[in-house]
This record gives C-alpha cells, sequence and structure tokens, in this order.
C-alpha cells in the first residue's frame, strides 16, 4: 500500500513543526530539488536541503500553521502561515509551497514567500 502524497507532506509538516531533522528528510528522496516558485534552484539532494532546514530550526519561536491544502493527483499545494524569528524580531510570513510527490517521497518543492508581519514586541 502506497502513502498518498497528501500524507507525505503532512508528515513533512508535522516533523518541520517538531524540528525533526531526521524525519523530514525522511520525507524527501534524496535527489530532491527545492526552487523559488517560477524561480531559481535553492537546493538540490539532501546534502544542501538539511543544512536549510537545521538552521531554520534553530529559530525558537518556528511553526508552520497549514491554512489550506490542495491536491491534484502527486503535486500537493499548501498555503501556510510559518511564525519565525527574523533578524528584526518575531513575525509571520505566508509562504506557497508546491510539492511534487514521487514513489512517497518529495521530488520536487517550489515555495514564494508572501506577506511577511512582524508582530509587537
Amino acid at each position: 500500500m502506497s502513502v498518498s502524497p497528501a500524507a507525505v507532506v503532512q508528515a513533512q509538516l508535522d516533523a518541520y513543526n517538531a524540528k525533526d531533522l531526521d524525519a523530514l528528510m525522511a520525507t524527501y528522496a534524496p535527489d530532491a530539488r527545492q526552487f523559488a516558485l517560477h524561480g531559481a534552484l535553492l537546493a538540490e539532494g539532501h546534502d544542501q536541503i538539511r543544512p536549510r532546514y537545521a538552521a531554520r530550526f534553530a529559530e525558537p519561536d518556528l511553526r508552520a500553521q497549514l491554512l489550506t491544502r490542495s491536491v491534484a493527483g502527486n503535486f500537493v499545494t499548501d498555503l501556510e502561515l510559518v511564525h519565525r524569528n527574523f533578524p528584526e524580531g518575531r513575525g509571520t510570513v505566508e509562504m506557497l509551497c508546491v510539492y511534487e510527490v514521487i514513489d512517497g517521497r518529495i521530488a520536487r518543492a517550489s515555495f514564494a514567500t508572501c506577506a511577511t508581519t512582524m508582530l509587537a514586541a
């Protein structure tokens, strides 16, 4: 029995919120690629993806809140509100995340950064 693309992406989100780097990396194919939506390659393979998440997981207030999810075949699109610790202070950023799941793992992910809001101190 194969795992649905939505279940793979949910496991990735759960691992992200738990800051469980090993569980998060298990949702990505070894040769997965991450992109800016309609743009540049951000990272390719576990060796480049892992340090991106490791740095982010150092933020004490990091968590992603799922706002909406759409599934079309093996593509999953999430709109998330991500709580972050920016150099300027705590804030949130809306992220549009598009995942392509192949053979039960994320093969490609594209991210668009939308509105950023700084929270009062």
